[in-house]
């Protein structure tokens, strides 16, 4: 891999160790009464929509705003479907920490005891307590970043798409000792969005406030929005497919084909994962070479080069003059896409345009995003990044078990009436 590759990947392959001013009359403020605990897990029709920033190039990532503490404080956080904890750098003191973009978290002294189900969630088997008070944590991330911890309770304010209020005491990392990775990027902490207990989404949907789903819609001319709940999209324009009942610790619908051009590539049977954590999209080993191939293969006899001399990423090509976007390349590359079984005798097809795919450096080359993942310790997982979901709206149905997405408009959020306090 050529140096001055700028990736990130956030997706989480191993758990360590144990151990308020008035609003006027006529907008008036409308307060969320919580719910009983006759009403838990009755989600209400209602939905928390966080705008997103950045991009996939040359920013290299894009990231959202939670608002944590009394009274409440911004921090920027990398939405990671690839992960479940929610933790911020932390000064409680900070061992190590890396830079950000605010001041360090300053924790409460809620903290969640080690013999909580979101604690034991956290780890595998029988866990041991150091100390039964409080729940420490140890993440891993697969560019050999970590964050070491506690577990912590306190405030998030949200506002639902109906315009109430609210503020969930929600169970986040106080992330005092981070290992920075490769992909290391200057951002408060991360915004886990898995599966398991202890993601956003699942501890909202246990209190009863959202249906259990999260969304992305990441633009392709940077930004975008994040959602949880289900009333943002039309589930008539939904194509999904289920999710791995083999493998379930992570967003997959099991295994794959990569098609291109419209036609099979015999490059199947590969374990697909999708990861909001990663900026690009990574292929395991023999099917990225296979790829490489086909791309190579459809590029010959055309004016357009190798660019040896462009580090943006791996493999980049130029042509007679800079191009200035993707349009100027339509005519030498053909679109992509995954295959999906869907039930008896039936495919679903995650459609990747060029724009999913490549990018126009600042060079003016045009670069194949999609990566070896095997290069970078992924194994056999094959990673749909954010680059290859770009202008789709993508939905995790937890209720469902499905994986769907439909084409949107990720510039534009989905619209409701916004209070302030």
């Amino acid at each position: 891999m050529k140096p001055g590759v700028v990736v990130v990947l956030a997706f989480l392959v191993l758990v360590l160790r144990v151990s308020l001013s008035s609003a006027s009359d006529d907008h008036r403020q409308k307060w969320w009464k919580w719910p009983s605990s006759s009403q838990a897990g009755k989600s209400i029709c209602s939905s928390v929509v966080l705008p997103l920033y950045g991009n996939v190039y040359p920013q290299g990532y894009y990231y959202a705003q939670i608002n944590v503490g009394y009274p409440p404080r911004p921090y920027f956080v990398d939405p990671d479907t690839g992960s479940d904890l929610t933790w911020l750098q932390c000064d409680a003191p900070c061992v190590h920490c890396t830079q950000a973009p605010h001041p360090y978290y300053r924790p409460n002294n809620d903290l969640v005891p080690c013999k909580d189900p979101l604690c034991a969630s956290l780890h595998s088997g029988d866990h041991r307590c150091d100390d039964p008070d409080q729940c420490d944590y140890e993440v891993e991330y697969a560019d050999g970043g970590s964050s070491l911890g506690v577990l912590v309770n306190d405030v998030s304010l949200l506002n639902l798409t109906n315009g109430v209020q609210i503020a969930p005491r929600l169970a986040i990392g106080c992330g005092y000792d981070q290992i920075p990775g490769p992909s290391y990027q200057p951002l408060d902490g991360v915004l886990g969005l898995g599966k398991g207990k202890t993601s956003i989404v699942s501890q909202l949907h246990s209190q009863g406030l959202i249906k259990n789903i999260v969304g992305h819609c990441f633009s392709s001319r940077g930004g975008g929005f994040l959602f949880f709940g289900d009333d943002v999209y039309d589930s008539s324009r939904v194509i999904s497919t289920p999710m791995s009942r083999d493998y379930r610790k992570h967003y997959s619908p099991g295994y794959g084909e990569v098609i291109y051009g419209g036609k099979a590539t015999g490059l199947k049977n590969l374990l697909v994962i999708f990861d909001s954590g990663s900026s690009y999209t990574y292929l395991s080993s023999q099917a990225y070479e296979g790829l490489l191939y086909l791309v190579r293969k459809e590029l010959s006899g055309k004016p357009i080069r190798e660019a040896v001399d462009d580090e943006t990423l791996p493999f980049c090509w130029k042509g007679r003059r800079p191009f200035k976007s993707i349009k100027d390349v339509r005519k030498y590359f053909k679109p992509l896409a995954l295959s999906f079984s869907s039930g008896w005798r039936s495919k679903t097809q995650f459609e990747i345009p060029l724009e999913g795919y490549l990018l126009i450096s600042s060079r003016g080359s045009v670069c194949l995003g999609v990566l070896n993942g095997t290069e970078v310790g992924l194994q056999n997982f094959n990673i749909i990044g954010d680059i290859s979901m770009q202008d789709k709206m993508v939905i995790y149905d937890n209720d469902k078990q499905t994986i769907g997405w439909l084409p949107a408009n990720c510039d534009r959020l989905p619209s409701y009436d916004t209070i302030s306090i």
